[in-house]
């Protein structure tokens, strides 16, 4: 769900900077920019410019933050769930040793009663 909202507005960044290239070259093909700056003309042009910059880069810093708190937020999840990992892991190794040991005293139980059975008593001799 995160890559799919991360596709999406990383698709819609895409789309805000064709939509900006093309404005741009737009603009470009029917004034020339520097024209309008030597003369001082159509001023509406390059105020235009000017708002459409400041739209793209104001929506291209809002992704970027909106990102870096993603990311941030990734990364304490990831921190977390680390820890939770260390310390289940951890409790898996204390219960398998405990188990390995309670193994090991019955196998030693085991073997006693074993030669206790196999041996059969000692009869005394009749006196």
């Amino acid at each position: 769900m995160i890559n799919a909202e991360r596709s999406e507005k990383l698709a819609d960044a895409g789309d805000a900077a064709a939509e900006f290239e093309g404005e741009i070259r737009d603009l470009i093909r029917s004034r020339d920019v520097t024209f309008l700056r030597a003369t001082g003309k159509n001023t509406g042009d390059v105020n235009n410019l000017s708002s459409l910059l400041q739209r793209v880069a104001g929506n291209s810093t809002g992704e970027i933050d909106s990102l870096i708190m993603q990311l941030q937020d990734m990364r304490d999840f990831l921190h977390t769930e680390g820890d939770r990992v260390q310390r289940e892991i951890a409790e898996y190794a204390q219960i398998s040793h405990k188990a390995r040991t309670h193994v090991e005293r019955m196998t030693d139980h085991l073997a006693e009663w074993r030669d206790a059975i196999s041996t059969p008593p000692s009869v005394a001799p009749a006196e």
